[in-house]
């Protein structure tokens, strides 16, 4: 067989699982309750009475490779069970039945697994989120979700996703990378290592900056771990990707409108109400809206040392981008006003950046230093060798 991609094999795989799907079937089989050493001997045993009675040449090998594949359709998400498995990968994207790629260590690279057609596809996605209570349909052809393991998934199909139904998965970890591992393989240098701590411990507010897949929420997961012992910290998140190795903290995160388009809970909403639980710090996993308004004001307010992180290339296009979320979030001041604002609330920009082959680094680490003339006057804390 020329491997899990052919064709003709894709095609024995559909048979054989709605084979097994229709013993399950006839032998009153609870898949979500049946026990699962049951369940995969089941699978193994109705795999191999399928080949034998169809008499498909199969080496024992291929055979085996059958098993699991067929298992995986039953109780998993097909194709994708062994990239979510495999923890090198950290992103998963299906752009289309045969067109499936995975990042591994921020490199984009096509996976040697594929769908069988569209409805494979729409199966596994519905799969994913039936114990969400959440659906997928041409009512509601666009989902965000989170896996019950942390792991953040988006879905969009047809009419709005013009060539087939799209997966993107940003796989959840609870290892993140510690300090040495980030030295080691150049990303910070100890120095720099040394200025953030000295941020933190100091109490200084700090926005990490950088693009897609630079390693924002990493970075501020390390810088998190040495905010003393005893404060209390509260997290504010759309999906909860921080590991606080701290003994006070408070956990948030945002709801999304059901079907109905209710209930909806914002981080703005998740920010004042933060403020009235005692925080020593408030940690806000991202600033992507009117939370920004609220955030500013805390920092301002006896909040020091809180943090945040927002998508921007570079340090001065993070303070553009932050005026900018002012403004279409309603904040009425005069353009002097907001940049005051922004500079004496903010003290410590740490701009991330990622590298053609991968890698990622820190750039730079800068400190609002506001003068009368000029609010955004930055000082150069650290800059990497370029």
């Amino acid at each position: 067989m020329a491997g899990r991609i052919d064709a003709e094999y894709q095609q024995l795989k559909d048979r054989t699982h709605r084979w097994v799907v229709e013993r399950l079937d006839e032998d009153g089989v609870e898949v979500n309750e049946a026990n699962n050493d049951v369940l995969v001997e089941f699978v193994r045993n109705a795999v191999g009475q399928h080949i034998a009675l169809n008499r498909v040449p199969l080496s024992t090998q291929d055979l085996n490779q059958l098993s699991r594949d067929t298992l995986d359709e039953v109780i998993g998400f097909g194709p994708l069970e062994p990239l979510l498995a495999d923890p090198k990968i950290n992103d998963i994207l299906v752009n289309g039945p045969d067109s499936v790629f995975i990042e591994v260590a921020g490199v984009l690279q096509k996976a040697p697994v594929r769908f069988i057609n569209d409805d494979h596809v729409i199966r596994v996605i519905r799969r994913m989120l039936a114990p969400l209570g959440r659906r997928l349909d041409e009512s509601s052809p666009m989902v965000d979700a989170r896996l019950p393991d942390g792991s953040r998934v988006n879905a969009i199909i047809p009419p709005l996703a013009l060539d087939g139904p799209s997966i993107s998965i940003r796989k959840f970890t609870r290892n993140h990378l510690s300090a040495d591992a980030l030295i080691e393989s150049g990303s910070l240098t100890q120095a720099c290592l040394d200025t953030l701590i000295k941020a933190v411990e100091s109490r200084r507010n700090i926005i990490v900056s950088g693009g897609t897949g630079t390693g924002k929420t990493t970075m501020l997961n390390l810088i998190s771990q040495h905010i003393p012992r005893e404060e209390r910290i509260l997290t504010i998140e759309d999906s909860a990707e921080l590991v606080l190795h701290h003994p006070h903290v408070v956990r948030l995160e945002t709801r999304p409108a059901n079907t109905e388009g209710k209930g909806r809970i914002s981080a703005r909403e998740l920010v004042v109400n933060a403020l009235r639980m005692r925080p020593d710090r408030i940690i806000l996993g991202e600033v992507r809206s009117s939370e920004i308004i609220e955030l500013l004001q805390a920092m301002n307010t006896g909040h020091e040392g809180s943090m945040s992180t927002i998508h921007s290339n570079s340090t001065r296009d993070a303070l553009v981008r932050i005026e900018t979320l002012l403004a279409v979030s309603g904040y009425d001041a005069s353009e002097q006003a907001i940049s005051r604002l922004i500079g004496s609330a903010l003290d410590v920009i740490i701009q991330l950046q990622r590298l053609p082959d991968g890698r990622r680094r820190v750039s730079e680490v800068v400190a609002l230093t506001p003068t009368e003339q000029d609010p955004y006057h930055l000082d150069y804390l650290y800059r990497s060798d370029p």
